[in-house]
């Protein structure tokens, strides 16, 4: 048996609730720190899709607005002033971000090995960014890149080395891969990193405070429901328990279950218990009242009379019985009458027949028995048999013993 078999029924339901409780609080903290992780991306995502944003805005606005400027003054490259807005907001910001190109012009827009692969699959790709959460010298950082596509201003520079300006053809010569770009081709990316430390630190905040409100929310649930189920289930059943404990212990049958007008399952069953009750009672009295005027009229009689199962337990008998049998009341009743008869091989045959004749005869069969009573003297009776019950699972049996010269 196992060792819950004997806890009460309360304390079971409160391991249960309590267990439930931390399931769900579990099961409820890793979602929110599921969530809280895509939401630490998402800001991640917004902060790079913005920044680049504004990066690539910078570089086409320059690309469109300057002529000759970058042949007296190369710091005025288009290019080249990208990349330094890119450092001078990147120094003081939890995040770097830069220009990177395959043929690039300048040493510090070479990609690293990250970015290379990602530069190459751009060409084959549906969308024109790429990001994600990996690792960056044993930490864990956002990347992303977004794609810079050549428009008509980038093909001053960038289109056929014959139409570059004279200052570009001096730096880079002809065959340098950073020529002969057409429009629409994906010139290089805007790379943008961010360690992820800062991106979780925004959100811890809020994943407490969010698993703190989820937390509140199941313990009033678990709460409400425990004093819902204990006031409508638990305590009436520990009240009807302890009734039916009472009735069991005392065999009092005027002990009652105490209900309300609740008429649910349980309202019901109490209420159909203690109508069960009532009727118990009802039988009892009967059969009490019933026994003593049965136990009146053999007393009255002048045979001895004694009432047995078909075991021949004796259950009544009169005082009659009992002078001739020569046991108390008390002693006799439990023997087994056939212990009595030195014949008893010839009552159990009449027992037979009367059983199997009971449906078409009198229950009732007379023979002469030979009885011995308690101290081992014989008397020869005259047994007239009754068959006082039927009933297939307690069949009763009425012995009146007579002389054998009585009427």
């Amino acid at each position: 048996m196992a060792k819950t078999d004997y806890l009460r029924l309360s304390t079971k339901f409160n391991l249960i609730l309590s267990a439930l409780l931390v399931g769900l609080f579990l099961v409820t903290a890793f979602l929110t720190y599921q969530k809280q992780q895509g939401a630490a991306q998402n800001l991640a995502l917004e902060e790079a899709r913005s920044r680049s944003n504004e990066l690539i805005t910078i570089l086409n606005h320059m690309s469109s607005i300057v002529r000759d400027e970058p042949e007296h003054n190369y710091a005025l490259v288009p290019e080249v002033v990208t990349n330094q807005i890119a450092q001078k907001i990147s120094e003081n910001a939890n995040y770097s971000i830069r220009q990177v190109a395959l043929a690039y012009r300048n040493p510090a827009n070479k990609p690293d090995a990250f970015e290379t692969k990602h530069l190459k699959e751009f060409p084959r790709a549906t969308q024109s960014e790429f990001y994600t959460v990996t690792e960056l010298n044993g930490k864990k950082v956002f990347r992303y890149l977004q794609a810079q596509i050549a428009d008509q201003s980038c093909l001053k520079c960038h289109g056929t080395y014959e139409s570059a300006p004279t200052y570009i053809q001096k730096r880079f010569p002809k065959g340098h891969p950073s020529y002969n770009d057409k429009v629409g081709d994906i010139m290089g990316a805007v790379s943008f990193t961010k360690p992820m430390s800062s991106v979780y630190a925004e959100v811890a905040a809020n994943f407490k405070q969010e698993l703190g409100y989820r937390a509140g929310i199941l313990l009033l649930f678990v709460l409400v429901s425990y004093l819902a189920v204990r006031h409508l289930i638990l305590g009436r059943l520990k009240t009807a328990s302890a009734t039916i404990h009472k009735i069991t212990t005392t065999g009092s049958l005027i002990e009652r279950i105490p209900t309300t007008d609740s008429r649910d399952e349980i309202g019901q069953l109490l209420a159909d218990f203690n109508e069960m009750m009532a009727e118990l009672n009802r039988t009892t009295l009967q059969r009490e009242e019933s026994e003593n005027r049965y136990r009146t009229l053999i007393e009255a009689t002048r045979s001895a009379i004694v009432t047995f199962l078909a075991n021949g337990k004796i259950v009544i008998s009169n005082q009659k019985a009992e002078q001739l049998l020569g046991l108390s009341r008390e002693r006799l009743l439990g023997e087994n009458f056939f212990d009595y008869l030195d014949n008893a091989e010839s009552l159990h045959q009449s027992i037979a027949n009367l059983i199997r004749n009971s449906k078409v005869q009198s229950h009732k069969m007379a023979g002469l028995h030979n009885i011995k009573d308690a101290q081992g003297r014989t008397k020869i009776v005259k047994i007239i048999l009754i068959l006082a019950s039927d009933a297939a699972d307690k069949q009763m049996f009425t012995a009146i013993l007579r002389d054998p010269d009585s009427v």
